[in-house]
């Protein structure tokens, strides 16, 4: 698949038991800061289990435009040899960040301490997102920026030639603004402070820890207070990233609305600060067992075994619990259309954000295919028909979200009629093997 060419449609039917292993990717959060941070230690970082989606590819490349080595030596197996904080050069080309929201913003946080100038850019669905909420913290260190209107791309960073460091209270939960400022506080002097009311997902502040940052993280009556101490020496690291919890969902769902499934999903990261889906699940009632518990560089770690569930119950989830699941909603709401009774879900504005508007994405599919939805700013209400009863047999719009795809997708195991996609390329940016993976498990899936 490819996330910049030709549409592709996509068709999904009701499928026989779902059962296997379902080997998903490498984390792709992990994998973005991986290649970001490697590029800014000093010496060789290597890495096994890298995603190889489209997304983390960008930003490969976009390391090397800046200076890096970043070499692929096959099979999930990379190094990249870093420039040191402070020493990225000054690109010869834009910088094309594809799909990735979660690139373009670390990518920027990470120069807009350099006296460098860089231009971004992206894919459709990219070039309309909002830019602002990363660009206004990186203006307090000096960086400059310039895009078009509405803080959109194309846009042109100009990094601050004598950055200041900075105390910034991040205004909604938002783990690529948090991340981009801690990347751009590693240039700046003395300390920079960044402050979450609603903790977030914390990838960034456990692998500058590994890096040999000096970075430390207290939980005050105004949230996390997390203070790094700026201009370090990175040093290199071996990092084995674990699988995605995000790219599991999709199996782990399917296998819960599928008659007679049994799939087990090896080696998921269980980051408390993105595990949220898993633990909304076993409160809808989902046969859903953690097995093998671990650590594995300092990320817990388990096997998921997971059931077909039959006797799905709607929940009020908890707002608190939204940033540790975000990227999870559109899947979570299709498990909702086959629960019985309401599943309510506040405190989502975010969703709003993604790429695409991911609340209106699912709301307008899922009506089509005969669920009630309701929803809000901040918040939307699905209303389960229960297994067995949702009719589907609606082509719905992606939206060049890839999320939004493979909901759908995952929908039409279950429904009474097929589910079509209009367009299924951008699923390879985080999940490029979801097709044959899924196929493998006993899913019918089609290119129409």
């Amino acid at each position: 698949m490819s996330s910049h060419g030709d549409p592709i449609p996509m068709t999904s039917s009701a499928c026989g038991s779902l059962s296997g292993t379902a080997d998903v990717p490498g984390d792709k959060s992990i994998s973005h800061r991986s290649l970001i941070l490697g590029a800014m230690a000093v010496g060789e970082t290597t890495i096994t289990g890298l995603l190889e989606g489209q997304d983390v590819l960008d930003t490969g490349r976009a390391m090397q435009a800046f200076g890096a080595e970043v070499i692929n030596h096959g099979g999930g197996s990379w190094s990249v040899h870093g420039v040191g904080v402070g020493g990225f050069a000054e690109p010869d080309q834009v910088i094309d960040c594809g799909n990735s929201g979660t690139g373009v913003r670390l990518i920027m946080g990470a120069m807009a301490t350099s006296p460098i100038s860089v231009t971004f850019t992206g894919d459709a669905s990219l070039n309309g997102r909002p830019m602002a909420r990363v660009t206004d913290p990186l203006a307090l260190f000096g960086c400059e920026a310039v895009g078009r209107s509405g803080g959109r791309l194309p846009m042109t960073l100009v990094g601050a030639a004598d950055p200041v460091p900075v105390e910034y209270t991040v205004p909604v939960p938002s783990a690529q603004v948090k991340s981009a400022v801690l990347l751009a506080g590693l240039n700046a002097p003395g300390q920079t402070v960044v402050i979450e009311a609603e903790a977030t997902r914390d990838h960034t502040e456990r692998m500058l820890a590994g890096f040999g940052a000096e970075i430390s993280t207290e939980v005050t009556d105004a949230g996390r207070v997390i203070t790094l101490k700026g201009q370090p020496e990175l040093k290199p690291l071996h990092i084995d990233v674990p699988r995605d919890p995000s790219s599991a969902a999709f199996p782990v769902c399917a296998a819960l609305i599928v008659p007679g499934s049994d799939v087990l999903v090896p080696n998921i990261g269980l980051n408390p600060t993105r595990a949220g889906l898993f633990t909304t699940l076993r409160e809808m009632g989902a046969d859903l067992v953690y097995e093998n518990e671990r650590e594995e560089g300092g990320e817990p770690v388990a096997d998921l075994r997971v059931r077909f569930s039959p006797d799905l119950v709607g929940i009020e989830v908890p707002a608190e619990r939204a940033a540790s699941m975000i990227d999870e909603y559109p899947v979570l709401s299709v498990v909702a259309s086959f629960a019985k009774g309401q599943t309510h879900m506040p405190g989502v504005k975010e969703l709003r954000v993604k790429e695409s508007d991911r609340i209106d994405a699912m709301a307008t599919g899922l009506r089509a295919a005969g669920v009630t939805v309701e929803d809000g700013p901040d918040w939307w209400t699905v209303t389960g028909l229960g297994h067995g009863n949702v009719p589907g047999g609606v082509t719905c719009a992606s939206h060049l979200d890839h999320r939004i795809a493979m909901s759908f997708l995952v929908m039409g195991m279950a429904t009474q009629k097929p589910m079509s996609v209009d367009d299924g390329g951008p699923i390879a940016t985080s999940f490029p093997i979801f097709e044959p993976l899924m196929g493998g498990l006993g899913a019918q899936l089609r290119r129409d």
